[in-house]
This record gives structure tokens, C-alpha cells and sequence, in this order.
């Protein structure tokens, strides 16, 4: 992942590789102008809360794993009766990345493997933006059709389109008597 400044990304906590050192561990918590951004990036109503611990480890000299935890406090609009309703959101998420262009090279050898198949994210600049990873697997985790708890879809009512013979029978008991 790429640094990003305030307008591209709404949570960002860089992290330089440097500091990585053995591994390190955050633990972060998102203050109410984040949660604001977030909520507005992520299309809710609200964000109560959002809490992660975040581990960031060295695999090879170039690569680095990054697992973590987040909770969220989120705030759905029913899609149905668009009403707001508190629901809780959490999750893991195992990463990779490296500062290694060519190990994220998208070049088909026709060969299947787990590279080919999830690449780890090219970490430029020497920064990684643990804030934004956080922000990317919430968006994974939230309901994309959010009901309020109880509340059930229901199709209207429509009316049955009269067949051609009930028109028909229509004109005839309409019909004058002979």
C-alpha cells in the first residue's frame, strides 16, 4: 500500500519498514473525526466505534506479514424501511506485502500458485498504512444489504394482467340482448 494523505484515505496510520524491525504490534483506535470519514467513505449512517490490534512482521528481506483484529460499532440504513440501526462488524485479516516490485509482477506463466493467485501488495515509498488496511477489510465485512433485525422484504402486490378471454366475456356481458 501506498502512502496516502488525509483526502484519499479516511484513517491513515503509516508505519515505515524500517521501524518493523523484529515485528511490531499496534493497537489503534480510530478518534470521532476518523470514524466520520470512514463512515462517509463507507457509505453508513455512523461509525460508534472502531478498535484494531495490528501485528506486522519481516518473512524475507523484502516481505512482511500483517495480520489483525478489528471491532466496529457501525450504523446500517435499512434497505428496506431506510430507517438506522447499530450493528456490530468485526474480523481478522492475514496480509502480505513487500517493497519488492517484481514479487507482485501480474506476468501469466500459466502456472498456478498462491503469488499468482493473491500477490501481496507492493508497499512504495517504504511506508505501509496499517489505518488503511483496517479501512479495506471493514468494507469486506459489511453487510451490503443491511435489514433492519425483524424486518423482511416483501414484494408489492400487483395486480394480475387479465387475459384476453376475460376482456372478451367482459364484451359480451356487456352486450346488448337480442
Amino acid at each position: 500500500m501506498t502512502p496516502r494523505d488525509d483526502t484519499s484515505t479516511p484513517w491513515s496510520v503509516p508505519v515505515r519498514v524500517e521501524a518493523v524491525g523484529a515485528g511490531l504490534t499496534r493497537r489503534l483506535v480510530a478518534e470521532e473525526s476518523v470514524r466520520e470519514r470512514v463512515a462517509k467513505a463507507l457509505d453508513l449512517a455512523g461509525l460508534d466505534s472502531l478498535e484494531a490490534e495490528v501485528e506486522v512482521r519481516p518473512v524475507l528481506d523484502t516481505h512482511y506479514e500483517i495480520r489483525g483484529r478489528f471491532k466496529a460499532a457501525v450504523v446500517y440504513t435499512c434497505g428496506v424501511t431506510l430507517e438506522t440501526f447499530p450493528s456490530e462488524v468485526d474480523g481478522d485479516f492475514d496480509m502480505r506485502a513487500t517493497t519488492d516490485p517484481a514479487a507482485v509482477s501480474y506476468e501469466d506463466s500459466g502456472e498456478i500458485t498462491l503469488e499468482t493467485l493473491d500477490p501481496p501488495d507492493l508497499i512504495e515509498h517504504g511506508v505501509l498504512d496499517l489505518g488503511a488496511y483496517v479501512v479495506e477489510q471493514l468494507a469486506l465485512e459489511l453487510d451490503p444489504f443491511p435489514r433492519k433485525p425483524g424486518v423482511e422484504f416483501e414484494n408489492p402486490a400487483q395486480e394480475a394482467e387479465p387475459s384476453p378471454f376475460a376482456k372478451l366475456a367482459q364484451l359480451k356481458l356487456n352486450e346488448p340482448e337480442r
